[in-house]
């Protein structure tokens, strides 16, 4: 008696998504007498026919749509086993604490974090989203395993003693307008065109870092002040004003939004970096080569 096999029920499940037997035997790598032979093989263990020819192509009758269902479940729980076992024999399993400022949460670190939970199915990654003060020290109390800082001009100089720190992107500082705005289309502005705009700057706890209106402007307009980037990057998108924005925001900036460079000499910039424990993990070591090759990407 003949009996369903794997190869069969993956045979099956690609007729049925390309809808010939030739198509299914060119994306499988197979002969089109192949494909036949394992259909053949499928219909005497399900005792029925499985597909309709019609002119060059097939359809799954009944008995096709019940078997399809079944090989999807069936090859969907192999691959689950397949992901776990290779969990087991992952030596980066476990668990990855990483710590972000706001910014670097928007789109560097969830880059990084899929790139290495993507070559390291056993390895889960948690992320905590904190200014950098705290995320120092949750480093050196043992809470995080890989903390993503800022550091540069108009920044606390901070202690990384007996840390360990890696560069990881030079970012410039750039503005984010309204669509509709007079910036919009400039490739860079001066600081002396900033001069009369209404800026909305970042709101947060005591010694928190924040993002104000340009760093070099001198009585600036501020007109709201928000916590949160979306709810800061939304009243931008309202034309309720412009923000200083970091590069590192570009990804994931919303439509109605763009940013402009500004040409500004008095300002030297700032910096992104992940810092670890003087011996970190393999886990945090893989995390941060993922963060610089993403750092690159995005320079």
């Amino acid at each position: 008696m003949a009996e369903f096999t794997i190869t069969g029920l993956r045979v099956v499940h690609q007729v049925a998504t390309a809808g010939s037997f030739t198509r299914a035997a060119e994306q499988l790598g197979y002969t089109q007498s192949a494909v036949s032979r394992q259909v053949a093989a499928m219909e005497s263990a399900a005792g029925a026919r499985l597909f309709d020819r019609r002119g060059r192509g097939v359809a799954l009758t009944p008995a096709g749509q019940v078997l399809l269902r079944r090989a999807d479940e069936t090859l969907a729980g192999l691959a689950a086993t397949e992901l776990e076992l290779a969990s087991l024999r992952d030596r980066l399993a476990g668990r990855l604490a990483v710590g972000a400022y706001p910014t670097a949460a928007m789109a560097l670190v969830p880059r990084a974090m899929a790139q290495v939970t993507s070559g390291h199915p056993g390895l889960a990654v948690d992320l905590e989203e904190a200014a950098t003060p705290a995320l120092l020290r949750r480093l050196r109390a043992g809470r995080l395993d890989v903390a993503v800082i800022g550091v540069g001009q108009g920044l606390p100089d901070y202690d990384l003693t007996e840390l360990s720190q890696t560069p990881l992107l030079q970012g410039e500082l750039l503005v984010a307008v309204p669509a509709t705005h007079r910036f919009t289309g400039h490739a860079r502005v001066t600081v002396q065109d900033l001069a009369r705009e209404h800026w909305i700057a970042g709101d947060g706890a005591p010694g928190e870092p924040q993002f104000g209106a340009w760093p070099t402007l001198t009585d600036p307009r501020i007109a709201h002040t928000a916590r949160s980037w979306s709810t800061r990057l939304g009243l931008v998108a309202a034309g309720l004003g412009i923000t200083v924005i970091p590069s590192l925001v570009l990804p994931a900036l919303p439509a109605g939004v763009r940013a402009v460079g500004v040409t500004d000499s008095r300002w030297s910039g700032r910096a992104t970096a992940a810092v670890t424990r003087p011996r970190p993990s393999a886990q945090a070591r893989a995390m941060v080569t993922a963060l610089r090759e993403q750092a690159a990407g995005l320079s």
